[in-house]
């Protein structure tokens, strides 16, 4: 009998719960997969406040468990483990589904695993496609934007990483600019489908340089530049703006990507995950580039290219089929690199990043 597996993500604003098995010849089956944004109470704010999203984590939790047994027509006592993330992502929010997985654990004996929340994303394609191994993954999110090649469950090369914003992150503070509000990714591309993506040319930071790394601080500062020389701003200036950026972003990325296909030997399959893989401009970029040099893309549905339980608990399946789990002194990290042995390195922007 297949083993079935409830997994818990609360790393930022969405409470989620989510039950994967195998069917009978043993491929994935996403049985149920809830997720409850947290949007409305962090609009106002114009991004996500820590604190609000623990208490809410807090409140949802146990009707987001329970629905997402309902919905996989189960119930704990046919649950074989509990995958939970433990990182990274907002501690206090990590807090909440960590607790919640121990007592299930504890209570029901029931094995539980604490799962990299990037990692996750790295396998979602296993669970919506089974892809096989080795891939290319390009993981863009509010928080991460990497280039990744995975060669097997744990087995992660970081090829690239953002020097100073991720792209997500420059999506948020170009809508919060502009007014648009949060979340700004799907803000900024709604705006962007009646812009002209030719009016602005924004600058490509690292573009022609000796490394796959991206940088996106430079382009958020020159679309704050070219607004305030438009102020006040027209309802077209802020569809042009979106569409010129969307685009850059998108050229971007795409670059990179080909570069990194250019020295990875022995892969013919590009895996794009994160909230910002939503983005239909992104993915037709992507699937250009795929076609030019026979490369097959692979594009999660947009419920499972944001934050969702389904990817925690596929990941926790693999491994638990490997025989791990997680001992009870198990502690939420914020920050949690999926290759740990990158070495830090300081860029042009304000943050540290491993490379």
């Amino acid at each position: 009998m297949q083993m079935q597996i409830l997994g818990i993500e609360t790393s930022c604003d969405e409470t989620a719960a989510s039950v994967v098995t195998r069917d009978s010849d043993g491929k994935p089956e996403l049985l149920s997969n809830v997720v409850l944004s947290q949007i409305d109470e962090h609009s106002e704010f114009g991004g996500v406040v820590p604190e609000i999203a623990a208490r809410a984590h807090l409140s949802a939790m146990d009707h987001i468990v329970s629905q997402a047994l309902a919905e996989a027509d189960t119930d704990l006592s046919k649950i074989d483990g509990i995958g939970v993330t433990a990182g990274p992502g907002l501690v206090g929010g990590l807090m909440v589904g960590l607790m919640t997985a121990k007592a299930l654990s504890a209570s029901r004996d029931i094995p539980y695993l604490g799962i990299n929340h990037l990692e996750g994303h790295a396998l979602t394609a296993r669970l919506t496609d089974n892809v096989e191994y080795p891939y290319l993954l390009l993981l863009v999110s509010g928080g991460h934007s990497q280039i990744v090649r995975v060669d097997g469950l744990g087995d992660y090369t970081r090829l690239a990483t953002t020097i100073d914003d991720a792209v997500g992150e420059a999506f948020d503070k170009t809508a919060k600019l502009l007014g648009l509000g949060f979340p700004g990714g799907p803000n900024v591309e709604k705006a962007a489908q009646h812009g002209d993506a030719e009016r602005f040319k924004f600058p490509m930071p690292l573009r022609g340089q000796d490394t796959l790394n991206m940088s996106f601080s430079g382009l958020k500062t020159a679309i704050r530049t070219q607004a305030q020389k438009l102020v006040p701003l027209k309802e077209q200036d802020v569809a042009d703006l979106c569409a010129s950026m969307q685009k850059t972003v998108a050229e971007i990325l795409s670059n990179r990507c080909e570069r990194a296909m250019a020295q990875s030997e022995g892969i013919n399959t590009l895996v794009v995950a994160g909230g910002v893989a939503a983005n239909s401009e992104i993915r037709q970029r992507l699937e250009t580039l795929c076609e030019q040099h026979s490369y097959r893309l692979i594009a999660p549905p947009l419920k499972l290219c944001t934050d969702n339980a389904a990817m925690i608990a596929w990941a926790a399946l693999e491994r638990f089929e490997q025989g791990e789990k997680s001992n009870m002194d198990l502690a939420p990290r914020s920050r949690w690199p999926l290759d740990g042995d990158t070495q830090t390195v300081i860029g042009s922007g304000r943050k540290g990043a491993k490379v």
